[in-house]
């Protein structure tokens, strides 16, 4: 299995992990551990989190049918880095109200981006 299909999977399974985690703190913590509307925040964070974690997955199942073509490759990398910056921004605005400049949409145009780039890899597949 390549190396890049290898951390896709990997980073994919720690990210669904992660999200499973954020998910129960997030329903049993005390109102004190979250910023002001921070749990609902958090919460959508969470739900980012786990979609493009089985969206990675299912970009790792499409590169190891059809090969890592570049576009699709970069796709999922893209993914992984959107969802890191996207979901660590929204929680540091969530638990301590940190609003750390332009992180969590620097994440969210990484995400849009790397959708548009699967679109247009899997149409030139």
């Amino acid at each position: 299995m390549p190396t890049v299909v290898r951390f896709l999977l990997c980073f994919a399974a720690l990210a669904a992990f992660a999200a499973v985690m954020g998910g129960a703190l997030t329903a049993h913590l005390p109102d004190r551990f979250f910023a002001e509307g921070g749990r609902d925040m958090a919460r959508q964070a969470i739900q980012m989190q786990m979609w493009h974690a089985l969206a990675i997955i299912g970009v790792s199942v499409l590169m190891i049918q059809q090969g890592c073509r570049a576009l699709v490759s970069i796709a999922g990398c893209l993914m992984a880095v959107g969802t890191v910056l996207f979901t660590t921004g929204v929680a540091l605005t969530a638990f301590w109200g940190i609003h750390p400049g332009p992180v969590a949409p620097a994440g969210g145009s990484l995400l849009m981006v790397a959708w548009l780039l699967l679109a247009v890899g899997v149409m030139r597949s």
